[in-house]
């Protein structure tokens, strides 16, 4: 479930009342995501992007504690920006005062940020074709080089200090109840690291978390780029990895696609080749990729209440992509 902060149909009609978009017909809950949220919205306005039955779809969300309010005029920015660029990205709508986004008090009464995005029309792949995979590196490619004049920053908040403070604070014994080897492939390969992470690649704006329930298609076509919610400045080829790594493996790690991965390389190289420095560094960052899943999975494999209403994600399913990329002869999936 992610509807965390309950609006009556009254608090949702007054709240779709500040955008020029019609009156509210119908909000249904979205279930997935874990971090804020989500409802589908359906008004009766006209001539917007995307319509059901003569109705306007929008979706809304409303920004749960996890979601910094100082970081929304960057990630609202962002797709503004995108889209403005032809990215397949959802644009803002803002209200009728040019605000991209406003406060809403839930059920409980407390005020939280909410925005209304476009609907993007699409399906999110659990299986993907390489035709698919190829298709997703060029939209973020494209991302990458849209994104150059954005005038917005933001640290990356999971970067390389946070994995190793997030697996520290699991500590040896709480890795070693996800898996008795789970500690020790964590200290050989925050080592590498730590010690090799590179500083002097082409750094941009990179979304940070593309799986393919980020990504909306249309066949092999992609048509919708979503949750920028994790998205930062950071280094360009990294983002590549997390996208690698995201979509060449099956969900459990065990199984490598070598024509998935052939076809994304390829796809994001035709909009924006790699330099060669960038392309050496993949093998290294793809292992930084897979820490970083690993190391939030962890942490909330141990920290998740049982009785919490999200599901866990298994952290193994990333320490067997990192073992995989760990591998020295498995690097030259990477090379051009």
């Amino acid at each position: 479930m992610a509807v965390y902060t309950q609006l009556g149909a009254e608090a949702l009609a007054g709240l779709i009342g500040h955008f020029d978009v019609g009156a509210l017909v119908s909000a249904k809950g979205i279930a997935e995501g874990v971090s804020n949220s989500n409802w589908l919205i359906e008004t009766s306005g006209a001539g917007c992007a995307a319509q059901e039955g003569g109705h306007c779809r929008f979706i809304l969300t409303v920004y749960e504690a996890r979601t910094e309010v100082a970081d929304l005029p960057f990630f609202l920015g962002l797709l503004d920006h995108l889209a403005a660029r032809g990215c397949p990205v959802p644009r803002t709508i803002h209200d009728r005062a040019g605000a991209a986004s406003r406060m809403v008090a839930g059920a409980d009464g407390i005020g939280k940020p909410a925005a209304l995005i476009e609907f993007l029309p699409g399906v999110s792949v659990s299986e993907p074709t390489p035709a698919q995979a190829r298709a997703v590196g060029e939209a973020l490619a494209q991302v990458h080089l849209a994104a150059a004049d954005f005038g917005g920053t933001r640290a990356n908040g999971l970067g390389l200090a946070q994995w190793g403070e997030l697996l520290r604070a699991c500590g040896p014994e709480g890795l070693a109840a996800i898996h008795p080897e789970l500690a020790t492939l964590v200290d050989r390969e925050l080592a590498v690291l730590e010690r090799r992470w590179p500083t002097d690649l082409p750094r941009g704006v990179v979304h940070a978390d593309l799986f393919p329930d980020n990504v909306l298609m249309l066949g092999d076509a992609v048509s919708g780029l979503i949750d920028f919610y994790f998205a930062c400045t950071d280094i360009l080829t990294y983002d590549v990895a997390v996208t690698h790594a995201a979509w060449c493996f099956s969900s459990d790690g065990r199984r490598f696609d070598a024509r998935a991965s052939a076809a994304l390389l390829a796809g994001y190289d035709s909009v924006r080749p790699l330099g060669e420095a960038e392309r050496a560094a993949l093998p290294l960052l793809a292992r930084g990729a897979a820490m970083r899943f690993l190391a939030t999975r962890a942490y909330d494999w141990l920290n998740t209440p049982a009785d919490a209403l999200v599901t866990r994600k298994d952290p193994m399913a990333f320490a067997r992509r990192l073992e995989f990329y760990a591998k020295a002869e498995n690097a030259d999936i990477f090379a051009s």
